[in-house]
């Protein structure tokens, strides 16, 4: 009988970055440390290539020129759930809040530490793919329900009034963390911990901005919450769809 092969499949990842030494020092971090890696220093061409390599994580500029890192994120987002880390080296909240609504998973300003990046990198995929749930039982998990909104947590699909709701893989952790605990308010720091993980460490911000992108997508908004709840001055919890 054959043994079981031990070699861990490897881990494709993507450098996005028009300033090509930039992109050649991660590179070569993210390759010490067990990725295969593809540069791109055009944003044109971008999306092809992540089309061909379908990578586990791509960490892509924000401020390419030509078609930029929002764009080339929006479009990765009709085909891929990869983590996507992104690069700014504008430092204003707008520019950052724009990248992490078309579905970047975090971000990092320039200038930074190579070393740091792949931390944060490590961090993103060492997240459970799934939140932190009741026992299952042996069926597996059931569906959480929230009033018309249906979260198959084993499938990572969700539904609303019967129709798919196209969530990436992070801003579905966020919607059933909060959905699996529904007397529970969770903290940006305690959702954070359970999604991104307790080694993550960034501006926790963060989590707002992925709430809003969920809301968007379930068709809610601040003012009217029905399935993402603001509790001022605490954090978040599920609402009741209504």
């Amino acid at each position: 009988m054959t043994a079981p092969s031990s070699v861990r499949p490897v881990r494709r990842a993507v450098v996005v970055d028009d300033e090509e030494a930039l992109a050649r020092l991660v590179a070569g971090y993210l390759e010490r440390d067990g990725f295969e890696v593809r540069l791109c220093h055009d944003g044109a061409e971008a999306v092809d290539l992540l089309r061909e390599v379908d990578p586990d994580v791509v960490v892509l500029d924000l401020g390419l020129p030509g078609t930029d890192g929002v764009e080339i994120c929006r479009r990765l987002r009709t085909f891929s759930d990869c983590y996507v880390l992104m690069l700014t080296a504008r430092a204003e909240e707008v520019d950052t809040l724009i990248g992490l609504s078309v579905g970047a998973d975090d971000y990092v300003t320039k200038p930074f530490s190579p070393r740091e990046l792949v931390a944060r990198v490590q961090v993103m995929l060492r997240r459970p793919r799934r939140p932190a749930l009741p026992a299952a039982s042996p069926a597996g998990t059931p569906p959480l329900a929230v009033g018309p909104l249906h979260i198959d947590v084993d499938g990572r699909e969700v539904h609303l009034d019967g129709e798919p709701v196209p969530l990436t893989r992070t801003e579905f952790d966020v919607l059933a963390t909060l959905a699996a605990t529904p007397s529970r308010v969770f903290t940006r720091r305690a959702l954070i911990d359970t999604v991104w993980g307790p080694n993550w460490v960034g501006d926790e911000h963060l989590v707002d901005v992925h709430v809003l992108h969920v809301r968007q997508k379930l068709g809610d908004t601040a003012e009217a919450q029905r399935f993402v709840r603001t509790v001022r001055g605490v954090g978040y919890r599920i609402g009741t769809g209504r």
